[in-house]
C-alpha cells in the first residue's frame, strides 16, 4: 500500500462563546490586549484545515489542523500551502506503515499544527487499515473514558466563580480559570471558584507566563491559605525562564506545569535537566501529532514527571485523537481539557452512543472503539463552513 495523495479543504466557525475573552482588561497583564492573543480574533471565528491522505488501496485517513495566529502562530494560509506544496509532496509513494521515516521526514522545527494534521491522518488511515481503533496502534488501552476539564477565562471572581457552578450543572468536574498578573487578587478568584463548586471538584490554574517567579509563590501560598485545593499552577512564568520556574517548583507544594515552555522532545529535555517543572503540558497541535506526543509523554515518564493534555481546538477529529491519547498513556493526570467542546460547532459525527458535547454523563466522554480515530466528518457541515476564497 502506498500514499497516492494528500489533499487539504479550511474551514472557519464562529464561536459560540468566547471563553478567553475577559474582564481583567486593566491589571498588569492587560487581559484582553496582551501578546498571547486571547481575545484576538478575528471576527470571532476559529479556522482550520482537514487533512485527507489517501492510498492506492483506496484506505483514506482524515486529520484536521488548527490555525490562527492568537494561538499557535501558524496562519491558515500557512498551514494549508505548508502541506498541500511542501509536506504532502513528500509523503507520495510512500508506505503509510513506515510512520518513523514519513514523521521524521517532517520533523522539522516549527509548522507543528501543519505535521500534526498530516499525523493524525497518517493514524486514522492506520487504524482504518488494520481495522483497530488509535489507542491500539499507540500504546493499547488503559482507561475506556477521560474526565473532561473546561477552561474558564479571567474575570471577576464572582463572574467566573457564576460560570463554573453553571457549568458544574452540566455534568463538568474539573477546571482550569485563567488568571496571572496580581497573585492576591487571583487568589480570590481561586476561592470564590472553590467556594461555589464544592470540594470533589478540580481546580487547575494558568498564569498563561503572567507572574514573577516571586508573585508565583505567593500565589501559591495564598492558595494553600484559602484551602483552595489547586492541583496544579500552568505555566506561571515566561517560557524561557527555566531557572525561575525551577525557583517556583522548589519553594511550593503546588504542582508547577509547563505549556508554553514544552513544545518540542528538546524542550522537555531542558526541562527535565533544570528540575524546572512536575507536569507536562501536552497539545498534539503542539507537539506536531500524536507521534511526537507519545515521545514526549515517555520523556516525561522517565523522568518521573506526569502529564496533562491540554485544549489543542478542533473540529471533533481532535478530541476522539487526544481521547485515544489519554487511554494509552498511563501518566496522564485525571483530566484532559476539552474545552474544545464548547468553543463552536462540532463536525464530527461520533458513534450514535457517543457525544462531544455537554452535558456530560458524570464528567466523563468515552473513548471511541471504532477503527481509526472512530469518527467521521459530517461532510455537509463541512460544506457549510468551507471557506471559499482558499478552497
Amino acid at each position: 500500500m502506498k500514499i497516492s495523495n494528500v489533499s487539504t479543504i479550511a474551514v472557519s466557525l464562529p464561536w459560540k462563546s468566547p471563553p478567553y475573552s475577559t474582564e481583567m482588561a486593566g491589571t498588569k497583564r492587560e487581559w484582553g490586549r496582551n501578546i498571547r492573543g486571547f481575545s484576538y480574533i478575528p471576527d470571532l471565528t476559529l479556522s482550520y484545515v482537514i487533512v485527507t491522505v489517501e492510498t492506492d488501496e483506496g484506505i483514506i485517513g482524515v486529520g484536521e489542523a488548527a490555525t490562527d495566529i492568537g494561538f499557535f502562530g501558524e496562519p491558515l494560509e500557512e498551514v494549508k500551502y505548508a502541506i498541500e506544496r511542501y509536506f504532502g509532496p513528500k509523503l507520495i509513494g510512500k508506505d503509510p506503515f513506515d510512520r518513523e521515516e514519513i514523521l521524521h521526514l517532517l520533523d522539522y522545527r516549527g509548522n507543528t499544527c501543519a505535521r500534526s494534521g498530516i499525523d493524525l491522518a497518517l493514524h486514522d488511515l492506520l487504524g482504518k487499515a488494520l481495522e483497530i481503533p488509535i489507542y491500539d496502534l499507540i500504546g493499547g488501552c488503559c482507561r475506556d473514558r477521560v474526565l473532561v476539564a473546561i477552561e474558564i477565562a479571567g474575570g471577576t471572581p464572582d463572574g467566573m466563580a457564576k460560570l463554573c457552578a453553571e457549568y458544574v450543572e452540566q455534568g463538568v468536574r474539573a477546571f482550569k480559570p485563567k488568571i496571572g498578573g496580581y497573585p492576591d487578587e487571583d487568589a480570590i478568584r481561586l476561592k470564590a471558584i472553590r467556594e461555589a463548586v464544592g470540594e470533589g471538584i478540580s481546580i487547575r490554574a494558568d498564569a498563561n507566563q503572567g507572574y514573577t517567579p516571586k508573585e508565583a509563590i505567593r500565589l501559591c501560598r495564598l492558595a494553600e491559605k484559602y484551602d483552595v485545593g489547586l492541583e496544579l499552577l500552568e505555566q506561571p512564568v515566561p517560557a524561557w525562564d527555566l531557572d525561575g520556574m525551577a525557583l517556583v517548583r522548589k519553594s511550593v507544594d503546588t504542582l508547577i506545569e509547563a505549556d508554553e515552555s514544552a513544545y518540542s522532545t528538546h524542550d522537555v529535555m531542558n526541562i527535565i535537566r533544570q528540575g524546572a517543572a512536575d507536569v507536562i503540558n501536552i497539545k498534539v497541535a503542539k507537539a506536531g501529532g500524536l507521534y511526537n506526543a507519545k515521545k514526549i509523554a515517555a520523556l516525561a515518564e522517565a523522568a518521573g514527571l506526569g502529564c496533562v493534555l491540554g485544549t489543542a481546538f478542533g473540529l471533533g477529529l481532535k478530541v476522539a485523537a487526544k481521547l485515544h491519547l489519554a487511554a494509552s498513556t498511563r501518566n496522564i493526570i485525571d483530566a484532559v481539557e476539552f474545552t474544545e467542546i464548547i468553543l463552536h460547532d462540532n463536525l464530527a459525527e461520533p458513534p450514535f452512543d457517543q457525544v462531544f458535547t455537554l452535558p456530560l454523563e458524570d464528567g466523563y466522554l468515552h473513548v471511541p472503539t471504532g477503527p481509526g480515530l472512530g469518527v467521521q466528518l459530517d461532510e455537509t457541515k463541512v460544506e457549510r463552513y468551507m471557506i471559499d476564497a482558499i478552497r
